[in-house]
């Protein structure tokens, strides 16, 4: 019964990978395991957008804003950093651990110019909030136009 349960996690865990790939437009059978080969785990992303600005919200519960580092580049924002593990006491018998540890590592294209003097973070209570600010690329001018 255990290994029926592993294997039906294994292909439930698949498929929300193939779900991703298809949000965050990475190729056909990558998944998460295909990330960098040192970092261990990947934070889950909530992404918001109006009309100034794109949100990114970024669980990381038991991560110090000290140990993120955050990045933006040609339409990229990259975010990663380490979570990491508690110290074990004698006092305690482990019976399961489901929280990942190490270093963790999201990407994101942004597929809209963005203002980069005016992007900010913050990280509260276990959550990094990024704001991405659209570059406003509209005229202030207004031309008139003769219909000939």
């Amino acid at each position: 019964m255990l290994r029926e349960t592993e294997n039906f996690e294994e292909m439930f865990d698949s498929f929300f990978e193939d779900f991703e790939n298809i949000f965050e437009g990475r190729e056909k059978g990558a998944n998460r395991r295909n990330i960098p080969r040192n970092y261990s785990w990947t934070p889950l992303t909530d992404i918001y957008e109006d009309n100034n600005f794109f949100k990114f919200k970024i669980d990381l519960p038991g991560v110090e804003k000290e140990d993120v580092s955050i990045k933006y580049s040609n339409g990229t924002l990259t975010v990663q950093g380490e979570r990491k593990p508690e110290q074990e006491s004698d006092n305690f018998k482990y019976h399961k651990i489901e929280r990942k540890y190490g270093k963790f590592y999201r990407k994101f294209d942004v597929p809209q110019e963005i203002n980069e003097d005016e992007i900010s973070a913050e990280f509260k209570n276990g959550q990094l909030t990024i704001l991405l600010p659209k570059e406003n690329l509209q005229k202030s001018n207004v031309v008139e136009i003769q219909v000939k």
